[in-house]
C-alpha cells in the first residue's frame, strides 16, 4: 500500500495536458465557425442551426462540470456507499428533460422561432414581463456559476504548473506559513495565499474560453463538451480497471473502507466524523426533486434540448445519456471506495482523484501522461460549462435585453457586434470577480442551481402542457418560488449565525429558542439553508410556485383561445 505523502507533484505532464485541452477547443471553435455561418447568424451562433444530433444532444444536455471529477469523488470517500443514493436521481433527468419537457419544449421553439428561454416564454404568453423577469432570473443565477467555474479553472491552472507541490482540487485548502511573529514563535497556517499563477491561470482560462466560443459559438461549446464528456469517461474506466484490482476486488475494498472508518460507511445516513448525518430520509427526498425537477430546468439544458434536429434524436438520447451517467458516476463510487485501501486515511478528501490517478498509473508506459489526462478532465469539463454558461448569459442580453428593449431594429452586424461585446464584457467581469474571490462561492453555486429550480419547474411544465395557464399565473409561479427559496435559505443563515453569537448575545439566544439549533444534518457552515420538516427548501418552494401559479391562474382571466390554440391544436391544411 502507498501512503498519500510519499506521492509526488504530476509535474509536466497535467500542464502539457492541459495545453492539448486548450488546442484541441480553439481548433473545434474554428470548425463551429465555419458549419456556423452557413444560416441566420443568431440562429447559427446561439442554438447551432437547430442541428444537434443524438451524441451530441445526449452527452452535452446536462452539461458536466468539473465537480463530477472533483466534488462527487470527495463526498464518497468521505461518506461511503450512500452518495449512490444522493445521485441515483440523477439517473431519472435524461427521462424528465428529454420525454417530459425536452420535446413538448423543443416543439414550442420551432413554433415561435425562439433560441432563448425567455424569448420562447415572452412568445408564448404574449407579455413581454415574463421575458424581461425570465431572462434577468436566468442571468443571475448563471452569473453565479459561471464565475465560480472561472474560479476553479484558474485554480486547476495554478496546480498544473510544475512543483506547486498541491494535489487538491479544492479552494479552501491550507499550507504553512513559513514566516514568525514578533516574538520568534511560528505563525499559525495561513489560508493559501493568491498569488501570480492564480492570475495567470485566470487570464488564461478566460482568453481560451472566451475566444474559441466568441469564434464557434454554440456549437463550439456543444463539441467541446463533447470532447470532454468522451474524455472523462475514458479516464474513469481507466481508474475502474486498475483501482479494483489493486484493492483487491470491490468486496474486499468495501470490508477494508469498514475497517479504517466504521461501518457507516457502508450503510445510510452514511459515515461522518463530525456528528452531522449526510442523507437522512428528508434530504433523500430533497435530493430526488433537486437533481430531477431542478435539473430538466436548468438554463443550459433547457437551451441544449432546444436545439435538437427531431424527436427521433431525443429518444435516442434518453437511452445514451442514461448509460452515459451510468458508465461516470456508478464507477466513481467504486473507484473512491477502493481508495479507502490504496490511499487510507486521506487527509482532505478532495485529493482521492488525484492520488489515485497517479498511483494506479504508476507503472504503467506513459503513466504520468495518463494520470496527467485523468488530472485534465475537471479543466475540460469546465471550460464546457463555463462556455454553455456564456453563451446563455450573452443570448440573455442580446437577444432579450438589446434586440427586443434597446435596438428592435437592429442589423445582423449590429447585433454580431453586441454579440462580441456582451461576451468580451462578461469574461472581463469574472476575471474581476475572482481577483479576489470570496470564500464559500461553491455553497454560492449550490443555492443559485436550487433556486433556479425553484423558480422554473411549475412554470416551465405549466407552459409546456395547461393551455390555461395565464402570464399573471406565470408570473405568481416564478416569483414566489424564487422568494420562497431563498427567504428559507436566509432564514438558514440567520440560524447559523445565531448559532456562533448565542454565548454572547441575547438576540441570538431568542432566535435559537425559536427556530431551533443546527439540525446536523447537510451542509455545515454560514451558507446551511433551514430545513423545514428536515426537507430542502427547494421543495417548500416548488410547493409554493405550484400553490400560486395553479391559484392566480384559476383566478384570472383565460388567454385568448385563438392564441393558445397555436401552441396546442393541431393544424390542418
Amino acid at each position: 500500500m502507498l501512503a498519500a505523502t510519499d506521492l509526488n507533484n504530476p509535474g509536466y505532464s497535467v500542464l502539457l495536458a492541459l495545453l492539448l485541452f486548450i488546442a484541441a477547443s480553439v481548433w473545434l471553435g474554428t470548425v463551429a465557425q465555419k458549419a456556423m455561418e452557413k444560416k441566420d447568424f443568431l440562429k447559427g451562433f446561439f442554438l447551432g442551426n437547430r442541428g444537434l444530433g443524438a451524441w451530441a444532444l445526449a452527452l452535452t444536455a446536462t452539461v458536466q462540470s468539473g465537480g463530477t471529477f472533483m466534488g462527487f469523488p470527495a463526498l464518497v470517500y468521505s461518506h461511503g456507499w450512500i452518495v449512490l443514493l444522493w445521485i441515483g436521481s440523477y439517473m431519472v433527468v435524461p427521462l424528465m428533460g428529454f420525454a417530459v419537457v425536452g420535446k413538448r419544449l423543443a416543439h414550442l421553439s420551432r413554433l415561435t422561432d425562439s433560441f432563448t428561454v425567455p424569448d420562447l416564454l415572452r412568445e408564448r404568453f404574449a407579455d413581454p414581463r415574463i421575458g424581461l423577469v425570465s431572462s434577468i432570473m436566468i442571468i443571475t443565477f448563471m452569473s453565479f456559476t459561471m464565475f465560480a467555474q472561472f474560479k476553479a479553472g484558474a485554480t486547476i491552472m495554478k496546480h498544473a504548473w510544475p512543483g506547486s507541490g498541491v494535489l487538491s482540487l479544492s479552494e479552501d485548502y491550507e499550507v504553512p506559513s513559513v514566516e514568525k511573529s514578533a516574538d520568534g514563535k511560528a505563525a499559525a497556517p495561513a489560508k493559501r495565499s493568491i498569488d501570480k499563477k492564480y492570475y495567470v491561470g485566470l487570464v488564461v482560462f478566460t482568453l481560451t474560453v472566451v475566444g474559441y466560443t466568441l469564434i464557434g459559438g454554440f456549437l463550439a461549446s456543444v463539441w467541446t463538451d463533447l470532447f470532454q464528456s468522451i474524455m472523462m469517461v475514458i479516464g474513469v474506466m481507466i481508474l475502474l480497471f486498475l483501482a479494483l484490482p489493486m484493492a483487491g476486488g470491490l468486496e474486499q475494498a468495501s470490508r477494508t473502507a469498514i475497517e479504517v472508518t466504521s461501518p457507516e460507511i457502508a450503510m445510510g445516513p452514511g459515515f461522518s466524523k463530525n456528528g452531522r448525518e449526510f442523507l437522512t430520509p428528508g434530504l433523500a427526498i430533497s435530493m430526488f426533486v433537486i437533481w430531477v425537477f431542478g435539473g430538466f430546468v436548468s438554463p443550459a439544458s433547457m437551451v441544449r434540448v432546444m436545439a435538437a434536429s427531431n424527436t427521433e434524436v431525443m429518444r435516442k438520447s434518453i437511452c445514451l445519456l442514461s448509460c452515459y451517467n451510468c458508465l461516470i458516476y456508478i464507477p466513481l463510487v467504486m473507484i473512491c471506495i477502493a481508495a479507502h485501501t490504496i490511499l487510507p486515511g486521506l487527509s482532505s478528501p478532495d485529493e482521492v482523484i488525484p492520488r489515485l490517478a497517479m498511483t494506479v498509473t504508476e507503472k504503467l508506459p506513459f503513466g504520468s501522461f495518463i494520470s496527467g489526462l485523468i488530472l485534465a478532465a475537471p479543466f475540460g469539463a469546465i471550460m464546457a460549462s463555463v462556455s454553455c454558461f456564456i453563451l446563455v448569459i450573452s443570448s440573455g442580453l442580446v437577444q432579450d435585453i438589446y434586440v427586443r428593449f434597446l435596438h428592435p431594429t437592429a442589423t445582423e452586424a449590429q447585433v454580431r457586434r453586441a454579440t462580441n461585446v456582451s461576451m468580451i464584457g462578461v469574461g472581463l467581469i469574472a476575471i474581476l470577480a475572482n481577483l479576489n474571490p470570496p470564500t464559500y462561492l461553491q455553497a454560492l453555486v449550490v443555492i443559485s442551481g436550487s433556486g433556479g429550480g425553484a423558480a422554473f419547474t411549475v412554470p416551465v411544465l405549466m407552459a409546456c402542457y395547461w393551455r390555461r395557464t395565464t402570464a399573471a399565473g406565470m408570473l405568481a409561479g416564478m416569483l414566489v418560488g424564487f422568494f420562497c427559496y431563498f427567504g428559507l435559505s436566509a432564514t438558514g443563515w440567520i440560524q447559523n449565525w445565531a448559532m456562533a453569537s448565542m454565548e454572547t448575545n441575547e438576540l441570538a439566544r431568542s432566535i435559537i429558542s425559536f427556530l431551533g439549533a443546527d439540525p446536523m444534518i447537510g451542509i455545515q457552515g454560514i451558507f446551511r439553508p433551514y430545513y423545514v420538516f428536515g426537507l430542502d427548501p427547494v421543495v417548500w418552494a416548488i410547493l409554493a410556485s405550484a400553490i400560486a401559479g395553479i391559484g392566480t391562474t384559476l383566478i384570472t382571466t383565460p388567454p385568448p383561445e385563438e392564441h393558445v390554440s397555436r401552441f396546442f391544436d393541431i393544424r390542418t391544411a
